[in-house]
């Protein structure tokens, strides 16, 4: 799960890292009201969005009024933002980040992900910021500075010195830079962090260390222990799909194509979605409803694949243990006659109780379309696409 910059902030500030003060604005009076507030001559006004390259994009400005700010922020609100990060469709931007405006003397970048290679915690960081990690990896690989964390220890003082000798920081920079390091690896592992990246983390005219823009991103699985973290959830942020199925107990991703995939185990269906390719189609979407899927589960599945207007074929792809091919079936029927269903279905069942399921499918009197094997199934899916006019 991925939260927005001032969430990210607000939460790394309370573990000790260095922000610049700001405010949230929704509307473009309260952008302006909150410029008067902090006070000065000059303040960023930010997008908030879960997406990179706000700035090249429009998202991001620096304002020298109030009245600019409000100008910037009334045609800025309610805006699809599109970004080298997103899709053709961008994302809405329906509030604001207003900070003061910093001196800035120099940018560094510096991350904490999960290297799944080491299977620990990767700090990874470089004396060129401002730029996503891998224009900086393209352009300037010397820079970066990775080091691996030892879970048994932590991240310890003398790593983060080493890391701020390395950055070529000096005086009162290093003990700032230890600080906001170890602080920033807290907030990782106590919150169940995947990423927490400062881009930039500045050196102001002043010699200060300050976190310019912060992002971080949660353990999805989670999320049950760390409700505060579930909390930033902001749903307007992801695809209309994945959030229906996330508040549905899915585990769905929406791709590209016209296939609707609804599968029981998440290697299943990925051995599904590669079957669909070879035969010649396109899935439009990863869905595993998991063990245990009763008839109403199923039906929550079919209403969220048929929420993709791309969806021309669906494919039911079930290979019981602890789901039974009799519920899975009960499903599927309700599902077709609820929804007053006219596209192509393809059922393919087997395991636990699949008489009991073909059974019921049979004698539903409906035009579902059987299958034995997972191959039998994909090219059955394939070949029931609507012909495209030449």
């Amino acid at each position: 799960m991925d939260i927005h910059e001032h969430q990210a902030k607000e939460i790394l500030a309370g573990f000790g890292v260095p922000v610049p003060r700001g405010g949230l604005a929704y509307s473009p009076e309260q952008a302006a009201f909150r410029a008067r507030e902090l006070g000065g001559t000059g303040w960023v006004v930010k997008a908030q969005v879960h997406a990179g390259g706000r700035g090249e994009a429009g998202g991001v400005k620096v304002c020298k009024s109030e009245h600019e700010v409000y100008d910037f922020a009334k045609g800025l609100l309610g805006r699809q933002l599109v970004t080298r990060q997103t899709d053709q469709n961008g994302k809405g931007v329906y509030r604001l980040w207003v900070e003061e405006a910093t001196d800035i003397a120099k940018e560094l970048y510096l991350g904490f992900v999960l290297d799944r290679k080491s299977e620990r915690i990767m700090l990874v960081a470089s004396s060129s910021g401002g730029m996503e990690i891998e224009e900086i990896a393209e352009e300037d690989p010397d820079s970066l500075v990775r080091m691996v964390v030892d879970p048994a220890h932590g991240l310890v003082e003398y790593q983060a010195r080493e890391l701020a000798f390395r950055l070529g920081l000096k005086g009162d920079q290093i003990g700032q830079m230890v600080k906001a390091v170890r602080a920033c690896y807290r907030a990782y592992r106590d919150l169940d962090a995947t990423m927490v990246e400062i881009n930039p983390l500045v050196i102001t005219g002043a010699g200060d260390l300050v976190a310019l823009d912060a992002k971080m991103s949660f353990d999805t699985n989670a999320l049950y222990r760390r409700p505060q973290v579930a909390a930033l959830r902001d749903p307007s942020q992801e695809d209309s799909r994945e959030a229906m199925a996330h508040d549905n107990g899915l585990a769905y991703v929406g791709l590209d194509g016209d296939i609707g995939c609804i599968i029981n185990g998440a290697g299943l269906a990925m051995a599904t979605m590669d079957m669909i390719k070879l035969s010649g189609g396109e899935p439009a979407n990863f869905l595993d409803i998991g063990g245990g899927a009763s008839p109403e589960r199923v039906m929550t599945a079919f209403r969220t694949v048929l929420s993709d207007p791309n969806v021309s074929v669906i494919l039911v792809n079930i290979f019981a243990g602890i789901n039974r091919c009799d519920w899975v079936a009960k499903g599927v029927v309700e599902a077709y006659r609820a929804e007053g269903l006219t596209l192509p279905v393809v059922v393919r069942l087997a395991g636990t109780n699949v008489d009991e399921g073909r059974k019921i499918i049979d004698e539903s009197g409906l035009p579902l379309i059987t299958a034995e094997t997972l191959a039998e199934a994909a090219e059955k899916a394939v070949a029931a696409r609507p012909k495209k006019a030449a």
